[in-house]
């Protein structure tokens, strides 16, 4: 929740006019505590996190509304899947984890085929989790809105040769979730 990408996204969706409240999921609270790396929790255990984190938030009243929710990767994943039983007003999600690197024949899609919450899913053009290619198949839900910033990665940065910047992807992405705020609004 602290790697440079997260504070990078959250200084531009602060600056946009968004509050922001990151959370580990308990896997990755164990790797800072012990600094030994250890696999990702199941599921069900990622699941019940976010379902925790929410029912924290929702009952702040310091926090603006409309509430989104979302992560970068596998938080993002998370998030989807749990965002319409949640009723979070709306759901960004940052480098989505389509399928592993290498395996788009294994996607990681059919919940996004039903989502009824407003979804914005921000992922690079030459990511390998999922490039536009392999999902222009895919009937996704119509709440559902790919952006893609071109030329980025997993974690939205161009080459140095494309003359674009991670920071600017970034500004453009917070854009975007500010005004898909004040749209639910």
């Amino acid at each position: 929740m602290d790697s440079d990408y997260m504070q990078a996204l959250t200084a531009e969706l602060n600056a946009a006019g968004l509050a922001v409240v990151r959370f580990e999921f308990p896997y990755m609270q164990q790797r800072r505590e012990m600094g030994k790396k250890r696999p990702p929790d199941r599921p069900p255990v990622l699941l019940d996190c976010w379902r925790e984190v929410y029912s924290d938030i929702s009952q702040r009243d310091d926090l603006s509304r409309p509430l989104l929710i979302g992560g970068k990767s596998m938080g993002g994943r998370i998030a989807s899947m749990v965002v319409d039983e949640l009723g979070a007003a709306g759901l960004c999600c940052f480098g989505y984890p389509f399928h592993a690197p290498g395996k788009p024949e294994k996607m990681r899609t059919k919940h996004l085929l039903a989502t009824k919450t407003p979804t914005i899913i921000f992922q690079g053009t030459r990511d390998p989790f999922g490039k536009p290619n392999e999902l222009a198949s895919i009937p996704f839900s119509s709440a559902i809105q790919i952006h893609w910033l071109e030329d980025g990665d997993h974690d939205l940065k161009p080459r140095k040769l494309s003359d674009l910047l991670q920071q600017e992807h970034l500004k453009s992405v917070a854009g975007l979730v500010s005004r898909l705020a004040q749209s639910l609004k």
